[in-house]
């Protein structure tokens, strides 16, 4: 069986769908272990209803990334994960975990990559202005939204969407492209 790690800082809704979809289906997986650099992060809460083990941390109480990704490390061997999956995780991966996990760490992003990269890409996407927007999923590398694109869904913006509209689209499409990506990965792998 398939072990995978979920990294996320806020409330968890991309971890739910993954939960659920696994609950389901027939992964060959499970969820080792969530991993927050948000104590009150309400992840953390719908991990333990869930009955999965978790982590979070303070990095102000580290002296740096290097120190901080280390002792993540030391958790997810104890529980021999194989694979990172960022959930809205608001942290650069940095060396460390990049080298323990080449081509194991995913991430989904706002935005039809490379358009938008970086915080806000649903203000961004709004701001310019743009009539389509989407959903990418990629494998994270040393920079900021710029991994390979393992897969990618365009989604129109209509004339007066309010950032809210557009964000609960978005979302919809993330839980539905999110846990079907990640199934095949870990298929295939």
């Amino acid at each position: 069986m398939k072990k995978i790690a979920v990294f996320a800082s806020g409330t968890g809704s991309n971890f739910e769908a993954i939960c659920n979809r696994l609950s389901l289906e027939n992964w060959d997986a499970e969820i080792a272990l969530v991993v927050s650099d948000k104590p009150n992060a309400k992840v953390l809460e719908k991990a333990e209803k869930a009955g999965v083990p978790t982590y979070a941390f303070q990095p102000k109480s580290f002296a740096g990334k290097e120190e901080f990704e280390t002792a993540i490390l030391e958790q997810l061997k104890l529980r021999q994960v194989e694979w990172i999956i960022l959930a809205g995780y608001m942290r650069l991966i940095g060396s460390t975990l990049l080298r323990a996990y080449p081509q194991r760490i995913v991430n989904i992003h706002p935005s039809l990559l490379p358009a938008f990269p970086g915080k806000d890409a649903i203000g961004q996407a709004l701001t310019q202005g743009v009539k389509v927007t989407g959903i990418t999923v990629h494998y994270v590398d040393e920079g900021m939204d710029t991994g390979p694109i393992i897969a990618q869904r365009a989604l129109p913006i209509q004339e007066g969407e309010t950032r809210e509209q557009l964000e609960n689209k978005m979302h919809k499409l993330e839980h539905e492209l999110y846990p079907e990506v990640i199934k095949k990965l870990l298929q295939q792998n």
